[in-house]
C-alpha cells in the first residue's frame, strides 16, 4: 500500500492522557500527508482539569471527545476504550489505516493486530515511547517535531561530523542504500526511503534537523549523488551510491 496516497481513509485515535495539545496543528498537517481523516476521536476523562487544554481545541479541529471516567486511581482506563473502539472501527468501517496517537506501550498489540488485517498503522508519540510500540507501527513519528515552534527551539541541523559519528544512523543509511542498489551500486532515493521505513519505523530526517531525506543524505557526505533527467517527467530522479563503492 502506497503510504503517500492522498485518498487513503484513516481513523485518528488520540490518547489525551498521554498527548500534549501543543502538537495538534502539526499532527493534523502531518496526517494530511498520508490520507484523509474519516474518523477523529480523542479519549480521556473530560471532567478532569488536566484536559482543559484539549477541550479548547476539539471544536476547532472537529475531534469527537470520548468520555472515559478514571474509576481506579493510578490506572489508565483510556487505553481500554481506545482499543475497543479501534477494533469496532476495524470491522465496521471501510478504513485503509489508523493513526494511534500515544506514548503508551499498551497499544503495541493493537498496532500489530491492525497490521495483520492489511491496514497501515501510523504511530505518533514522544521520544520516550517504548520501542515495542514504535516497532509495531508501519511508521512512527515523534511528536516533538510536530510542535509549532520546533525549528525555532532546536539547535541547527546536526553537522556532517555529528552525523558521521552516529554509528546507528550511518549503518542504517548504508544498509538501506545497499539493499536498494542496482548492479552498479546506485539506488533511487525513493526506494531508499521506503527501505528505511521498513527497517526503522521511527526514522525521520527531521529528527536530525533536516526536512527531507535528500538533505540528510547530502549532509552526511557519505554518498555520491546523481540527478538523472527523464523523458516522462520534468522532475529529475535522484540516485545515490555509497562512496566506498567504486
Amino acid at each position: 500500500m502506497n503510504q503517500q496516497d492522498p485518498q487513503k481513509k484513516l481513523a485518528v485515535l488520540i490518547d489525551a492522557d498521554n498527548t500534549s495539545p501543543a502538537i495538534i496543528e502539526g499532527l493534523i498537517a502531518e496526517i494530511a500527508n498520508y490520507g484523509v481523516t474519516s474518523v477523529k476521536r480523542i479519549y480521556g476523562d473530560w471532567t478532569s482539569p488536566n484536559l482543559l487544554g484539549w477541550k479548547e481545541l476539539l471544536l476547532q479541529y472537529a475531534i469527537q471527545p470520548i468520555q472515559q471516567f478514571s474509576y481506579t486511581t493510578g490506572k489508565n482506563s483510556t487505553d481500554s476504550a481506545m482499543i475497543i473502539d479501534a477494533m469496532d472501527l476495524l470491522y465496521m468501517e471501510n478504513l485503509d489505516g489508523f493513526c494511534i496517537v500515544s506514548s503508551d506501550s499498551d497499544f503495541t498489540r493493537l498496532a500489530s493486530r491492525i497490521r495483520e488485517t492489511g491496514r497501515i498503522v501510523f504511530g505518533f508519540g514522544e521520544k520516550k515511547t517504548p520501542r515495542p510500540f514504535v516497532g509495531a507501527c508501519d511508521k512512527f513519528i515523534y511528536t516533538e517535531i510536530l510542535r509549532e515552534n520546533y525549528y525555532d527551539l532546536t539547535s541547527s541541523p546536526k553537522t556532517t561530523r555529528e552525523l558521521k559519528n552516529d554509528t546507528k544512523l550511518v549503518n542504517l543509511l548504508r544498509s538501506a542504500v545497499e539493499d536498494s542498489a542496482d548492479e552498479n551500486g546506485w539506488s533511487h532515493l525513493g526506494n531508499v526511503g521506503q527501505n528505511l521505513a521498513n527497517k526503522s519505523p521511527e526514522f525521520d530526517p527531521r529528527n536530525f534537523g533536516y526536512k527531507k531525506l535528500g538533505e540528510l543524505i547530502k549532509a552526511t557526505q557519505l554518498f555520491d549523488i546523481n540527478e538523472r533527467s527523464s523523458e516522462n517527467s520534468p522532475a529529475k530522479a535522484i540516485y545515490i551510491r555509497d562512496k566506498r563503492k567504486k
